[in-house]
């Protein structure tokens, strides 16, 4: 058997695609808690940022840039060790880590790589939202509020709606950024995809029968990655991409109505 041959025969092993499997589980359980929680945080940095302007509301809104600043001028590895090193984690149940296949300590590294990602992925996502609600004419607030609605009204009826559709595909970037950005945990724990690909890369001969680690294992399994994290991201494209052109359809159909 050729050095290839042994290589591409750990794609057949089923417990070793399991195994990658479950990783791209992770990921994707990662990516969606950090892009959900980043953009609720997000939007409430974003609204601070923009709205609170005037007496002691002002010091919000500092607080907000302050957060926004430091959290996206600033590497994520650097807040991924800091969040390893120093950030508390409540008590795990052994029966919560089991039921997930890790161990109480993997759950403790997957929690305070989550808290990072979110720290982080808010900060880009409260600039995306901001500039959304920057492009939303000012004169939708005075016409809101000769229909008497209040501030808050004319936000969640008026402002909001059309600042996501004006930042859906900016913030399409931005989730494909996050899927990818789950690959920084890799280097503290073998958890997520990427991790668990580096990890079998080291076991390879265990898998292979060669005597040694082989560059042909780095290129199938680092193929398999790329491959995987590609499809991910292709399919939330196009999904993204087919939900806009249904919604411009249903827009050009009531305007001939």
């Amino acid at each position: 058997m050729t050095e290839l041959q042994a290589s591409l025969s750990m794609l057949s092993n089923g417990g070793l695609m399991s195994y990658f499997f479950k990783g791209v589980a992770f990921t994707v359980m990662i990516a969606v808690l950090a892009i959900v929680i980043g953009f609720v945080f997000g939007s409430v940095l974003a609204l601070l940022r923009n709205y609170c302007t005037r007496g002691p509301q002002r010091i919000l809104k500092w607080v907000a840039i302050a957060y926004i600043e430091i959290f996206r001028n600033t590497p994520l590895m650097l807040w991924m060790f800091i969040c390893l090193v120093s950030f508390p984690v409540p008590s795990i149940p052994i029966a919560w880590a089991e039921a997930i296949a890790l161990s109480t300590t993997e759950v403790q590294l997957l929690f305070k790589s989550i808290v990072a990602l979110v720290l982080f992925t808010s900060s880009v996502m409260a600039e995306i939202i901001r500039g959304g609600l920057n492009s939303v004419d000012k004169g939708q607030f005075e016409a809101g509020y000769s229909q008497g609605f209040t501030f808050v009204q004319v936000l969640l009826y008026i402002v909001l709606p059309q600042t996501i559709r004006a930042i859906v595909p900016t913030m399409l970037s931005q989730i494909i950024t996050t899927i990818k950005d789950t690959s920084y945990i890799a280097n503290i724990a073998y958890i997520e995809f990427l991790g668990r690909v580096f990890r079998m890369i080291q076991l390879a001969p265990m898998y292979t029968g060669q005597p040694t680690q082989n560059v042909s294992d780095v290129f199938v399994l680092c193929g398999l990655a790329c491959a995987i994290y590609f499809a991910i991201n292709f399919a939330i494209s196009i999904l993204v991409r087919s939900l806009q052109k249904r919604q411009k359809t249903v827009r050009v159909a009531y305007a001939a109505e």
